[in-house]
């Protein structure tokens, strides 16, 4: 093989691009949200526990990064994320004991996935 081929080969596009951490968190927000909806909707209840588990547990990791002083995000965007975290786990609770909707909890993700695109 000529330096030439072996230049092109070395350069050539990755058969995957690389994802950034916000196209990520993207990704794994869209996910749960659509399990979320689709248990909304079956009208369900084992299955919206089990996607109420998901969604918690994913705020329940943001509050921790968030948290963590080391987070390079704004001190009142973290603050934020803290807060609907919070929000999220107190409404999580409440929809497991069937005292309200869990359409907020969608609605909440559905505004972080669009601050993230």
């Amino acid at each position: 093989m000529n330096a030439s081929k072996m230049a092109q080969r070395a350069y050539a596009p990755t058969s995957a691009p690389i994802k950034s951490e916000r196209s990520i968190e993207y990704e794994v927000i869209a996910r749960i949200t659509y399990r979320l909806k689709a248990a909304i909707e079956g009208n369900k209840f084992p299955p919206l526990v089990e996607a109420l588990h998901e969604n918690r547990t994913l705020w329940q990791r943001f509050s921790i990064d968030v948290a963590d002083p080391a987070n390079l995000l704004p001190k009142d965007l973290r603050a934020r994320i803290f807060y609907l975290a919070e929000f999220t786990d107190h409404h999580t609770s409440k929809v497991i004991n069937e005292k309200v909707s869990a359409v907020p909890l969608l609605e909440v993700n559905t505004a972080i996935m669009r601050g993230l695109k």
